[in-house]
């Protein structure tokens, strides 16, 4: 079952709803850790009430897997994946780069995904086929650019600090290795990869809702997506996704050791 984009823009248009006019107002943030800085605010939560509610009235069969909601159905045929702000530091410090993401898994494997990012009016997605840009520049079909070497290579992580212990050793030598590395991005680093404008993410701590929209953008834009292990990144942890194949193994081959 692949659904037509219209079904996708009305789920982002509902969220955007309740996250754009909060951005850049002083958003009410809540502190979800006890030890540390996870923020949530009240665009976090009423996003992915609209999303949900959406689902449930047209595909009440569907399973959801939400950040803020918690999940039902989860070992149903179709789940849904929602992150209503991936970002939401970056949300509350007035920055565009964070996004809504929303993911829908067939049999466990995300088939269709998109990327939403309300601010600069940019939305990504992937229909099951290929992937897709409509925006400020137009609208155009993606494709991650050819790196042969990381040498050559531009790479995004949202935080060093991400990473610990030996994990922290590896992608630093990975970032060593590079032309260019940014900070900072969340998940607009991976519609950038998707759109060909850089080469090489790699993170750590990733829950699926953090990938779940992701993943079939980058994949279905000639990207490749997967755990540092090399198996799935449905279900999050420690991620990389490469533009090329070629950069792609160079850099795996340092994360794995």
């Amino acid at each position: 079952m692949l659904l037509d984009r219209a079904f996708f823009d009305q789920l982002a248009d509902a969220a955007k709803a309740e996250t754009l006019p909060r951005f850049r107002v002083g958003a009410d943030v809540v502190n979800k850790e006890t030890k540390g800085f996870d923020p949530v605010t009240e665009g976090d939560r009423a996003a992915e009430a609209a999303i949900r509610a959406l689902i449930t009235e047209r595909f009440p069969e569907h399973g959801i897997l939400g950040e803020e909601h918690g999940s039902v159905g989860l070992d149903r045929e179709y789940v849904w994946v929602i992150d209503p702000i991936d970002g939401t530091r970056a949300f509350i410090s007035g920055v565009p780069v964070w996004g809504t993401l929303i993911g829908l898994y067939h049999k466990g494997e995300a088939v269709m995904g998109l990327i939403d990012q309300p601010f600069t009016g940019e939305r990504y997605f992937a229909d099951g086929r290929q992937s897709n840009y409509k925006g400020p520049e137009g609208s155009r079909v993606l494709a991650t650019r050819a790196c042969e070497t990381l040498a050559d290579a531009t790479l995004f992580t949202t935080s060093p600090h991400m990473f610990v212990g030996e994990g922290r050793a590896r992608y630093e030598a990975v970032q060593d290795k590079v032309q260019l590395f940014r900070y900072g991005v969340d998940c607009y680093a991976y519609a950038l990869l998707a759109a060909g404008h850089v080469d090489l993410v790699i993170e750590s701590g990733l829950k699926p809702y953090d990938v779940g929209g992701l993943i079939p953008v980058i994949e279905q834009a000639g990207g490749i997506i997967t755990a540092w292990d090399g198996g799935p990144a449905e279900m999050g942890g420690s991620i990389i996704a490469a533009g090329s194949r070629a950069v792609y193994e160079q850099a795996i081959a340092i994360l794995q050791g």
